[in-house]
C-alpha cells in the first residue's frame, strides 16, 4: 500500500531553486528592488550550503587595477580554446567589482596592501578572509523583505505548460510533506554534478571531493527532462589537487608561486602549456611516461611563506594542513604531490550547463540560470555566481512587474505525487539506490574517461557507457525507499543518472580534442575547426538531440528557435 504524503502548495512571485551563492544574492537582488515575493527552495540549509559551504579564501575572479572586463574575456575565451559566450562573459566581469563591494558591505573581510588597496594575487584575484562568506551572504538573504526560505525542501521536476515554467515540485524530509511552489518565474541556481564518476578516494573518504557531494546535477536534471536546451556538458571539469587531501593547488601555485615539477626535479609547466586543462594533461603525461610522482615545488619558497600557507588551508581545507602538521614537516621542507581529481560537470569552471541568453533566461520561458548551472561562461567563480544571480534577478523583476497568469497543470502533479507515494513502499528487492550509483560511478570511470582511463576515451567505449547507465535508468525505475531519506536518494541517482547519459552524448559529438583531459578523444585527437561550435543538446520524447550552434560574436543574444 502506498505511503500518502501531506501536500502543501506555495504561491510566490518567483521561485529559486538552491540557495547558494547566485541563490541568494539574487533573492537580495530581488528584495531590494522591487515588491515581489520571493522563495528560496533550499536542499540543505542555506547557511552553509553550496560551493561556499566551507569558505574560500580569494576572489579568483576580480578586476584589479589596470585591468579590464575586457582583459578577462580575453583570459577566459583563450583558456577555453574559443567555446564561450562572450556576451556573457562581459556582462558577468563588469558586475566583478560591484558584487565584491555589496560582499564587502555585509561583513566580508577583503585583506589590503600596505597602500590600503586590495591586496591582489595574481593578475584577476585579491585575497579575503573568507570563512563566513556564506552565513554573511545566507543572513542577508533571510532578513531580506518579502523573501522566505524553506530549508531541507528538495526540489525535483519542474511544472512547465507550453514550453513556460510554471512552478516545481518536490518533497521535505522532515515532515513528509510533498511542496507544490506555483511562481511567476524560476530562477535555478542549484550548482552543478559531483559524483557521476568514481572518486579519487574509496570507501568512507569517498566524498573527499573537489566539488560539494551533495551537488547532484539536480538543476540540469529537472531542465533536461523539461526539454531546455544545455550546452557543452563535454566540456568536463577536472580539477589539479593535492593528492589524497584533495585539496586547492592554485594558493600554493600562485600565491606562493610554487612550480610543478616532475620526480626528476624538471618544470614541465611550459613543456604541455598553461591553461588549466594543460595544467592537468601534463601532470598525467608525466606520471604515463614515468617521470612521476608530480609536485608542486614548495620547498624553494621560502620559509616565510610557511605561516600563511597553514593558515590559508585552515581557511578552505584544514585537511592539507593536517597533513602537514602530522608529517611535522612544514611547507618550504616538503613538496606536495599533486593530482587530477575525476571529471565534474560544473559551469563556473568550464562552459557546462543551461543555454541561455545574455539576460540568463533559458530556452523555456520564464525559467532563468545563474551560477554553476548556467553554461557559456567559464572561469566566473564566485564573483560570476553572484553577477549572474544579479543579471538574472533585474530580467525577472522587468518582467514580472506587470504580473502574470498562473497555471498548474494538475494532471503533472498528480504523475509526480504518486511517483513519490509508489517509491515510498519498503525495501529494495535486488539494488538499493547506493550500489546502482556506485555501479554508476565504476562505468563512467571505465568506460566514459574516468581517472583509471587516464581521462581518456573513444567512441566504442562512449557507446558501451550509454547502453549501460541506460540499463541502470531502466533499474532505477523499480527502486522503493523505506522513508524519506531513502526517497531524496531515489531522487539523487536519477539526476546524476540523466547527467550521466548527456555527458556521454555531448563527449560522442565532440569529435575532436579540444581540451586536453577535459576532452581527451582517442579517436579523434586533435582540434577539427569543423567543430569550432557550440555542442548543445534538448531532450525531446526522451531522446537526446543534438545541436550545433555556431559561435555566438555580438554583445546581445536572444533566442530564436
Amino acid at each position: 500500500m502506498n505511503k500518502k504524503l501531506g501536500h502543501k502548495i506555495v504561491h510566490t512571485d518567483v521561485l529559486i531553486i538552491g540557495g547558494g551563492t547566485a541563490g541568494c544574492f539574487a533573492a537580495v537582488t530581488v528584495s531590494r528592488n522591487s515588491s515581489l515575493s520571493v522563495v528560496i527552495a533550499e536542499k540543505a540549509n542555506i547557511k552553509r550550503s553550496g560551493c561556499l559551504a566551507a569558505g574560500v579564501n580569494a576572489i579568483n575572479a576580480y578586476i584589479i587595477e589596470g585591468r579590464t572586463p575586457e582583459d578577462y574575456v580575453t583570459y577566459a575565451t583563450e583558456d577555453a580554446k574559443g567555446i564561450v559566450r562572450r556576451d556573457l562573459l562581459l556582462t558577468a566581469a563588469e558586475r566583478f567589482n560591484s558584487v565584491t563591494a555589496a560582499m564587502e558591505e555585509m561583513g566580508l573581510v577583503i585583506l589590503k596592501d600596505e597602500k590600503g588597496n586590495y591586496a591582489a594575487r595574481g593578475n584577476r584575484n585579491i585575497k579575503i578572509n573568507g570563512e563566513n562568506f556564506k552565513p554573511l551572504l545566507a543572513k542577508a538573504a533571510k532578513e531580506a523583505p518579502g523573501v522566505t526560505v524553506l530549508n531541507k525542501v528538495n526540489m525535483t521536476d519542474l511544472i512547465v505548460e507550453d514550453n513556460e515554467v510554471k512552478g516545481a515540485i518536490g518533497f521535505r524530509i522532515l515532515d513528509e510533506m510533498i511542496y507544490e511552489i506555483r511562481a511567476g518565474a524560476v530562477l535555478m541556481a542549484t550548482g552543478g554534478a559531483a559524483g557521476l564518476y568514481r572518486p579519487n578516494n574509496p570507501g568512507f573518504s569517498r566524498h573527499k571531493m573537489w566539488y560539494p557531494p551533495f551537488n547532484t546535477g539536480a538543476g540540469y536534471a529537472m531542465g533536461i527532462l523539461s526539454g531546455a536546451e544545455m550546452t557543452s556538458f563535454e566540456m568536463r571539469f577536472i580539477a589539479l589537487r593535492c593528492k589524497d587531501t584533495i585539496a586547492p593547488t592554485g594558493t600554493i601555485a600562485q600565491g606562493a608561486g610554487a612550480k610543478q615539477m616532475n620526480s626528476l626535479g624538471e618544470d614541465y609547466e611550459r613543456k604541455y602549456g598553461i591553461t588549466t586543462s594543460e595544467r592537468l594533461y601534463g601532470t598525467v603525461k608525466e606520471n604515463l611516461e614515468g617521470r612521476g610522482p608530480c609536485y608542486l615545488k614548495t620547498s624553494v619558497v621560502g620559509e616565510e611563506k610557511d605561516e600563511e600557507l597553514l593558515k590559508a588551508y585552515l581557511n578552505m581545507a584544514p585537511s592539507q594542513t593536517l597533513k602537514w602538521l602530522e608529517a611535522g614537516k612544514n611547507p618550504s621542507e616538503q613538496d606536495v604531490e599533486i593530482s587530477g581529481t575525476e571529471p565534474y560537470i560544473v559551469g563556473g569552471h568550464t562552459a557546462s550547463g543551461y543555454w541561455v541568453n545574455t539576460k540568463r533566461e533559458t530556452t523555456i520561458k520564464g525559467l532563468y540560470a545563474a551560477g554553476d548551472v548556467s553554461g557559456g561562461c567559464p572561469q566566473k567563480y564566485v564573483t560570476g555566481a553572484l553577477a549572474e544571480g544579479e543579471i538574472a534577478a533585474l530580467d525577472i523583476i522587468s518582467k514580472l512587474h506587470k504580473g502574470y497568469k498562473e497555471s498548474v497543470d494538475q494532471s503533472f502533479v498528480a504523475s509526480k505525487i504518486e511517483e513519490y507515494e509508489t517509491i515510498l513502499t519498503g525495501d529494495n528487492e535486488l539494488f538499493t539506490a547506493q550500489e546502482l550509483e556506485e555501479a554508476m560511478q565504476k562505468i563512467m570511470d571505465e568506460y566514459a574517461g574516468g581517472i583509471t582511463a587516464y581521462y581518456q576515451f573513444n567512441e566504442t567505449n562512449l557507446q558501451l557507457a550509454d547502453e549501460k547507465i541506460s540499463q541502470l535508468l531502466k533499474l532505477w525505475e523499480n527502486l522503493k525507499a523505506r522513508d524519506m531519506r531513502e526517497l531524496l536518494e531515489v531522487y539523487e541517482l536519477r539526476e546524476r543518472l540523466i547527467v550521466c547519459k548527456s555527458v556521454i552524448a555531448h563527449l560522442y559529438h565532440r569529435k575532436e580534442t579540444r581540451w586536453h583531459c577535459f576532452n581527451e578523444n582517442l579517436d579523434h585527437k586533435d582540434t577539427d575547426k569543423a567543430y569550432y561550435k557550440y555542442v548543445n543538446s534538448k531532450m525531446t520524447d526522451k531522446t537526446l538531440k543534438m545541436i550545433y550552434r555556431d559561435i555566438v560574436e555580438g554583445a546581445e543574444y536572444e533566442h530564436k528557435d
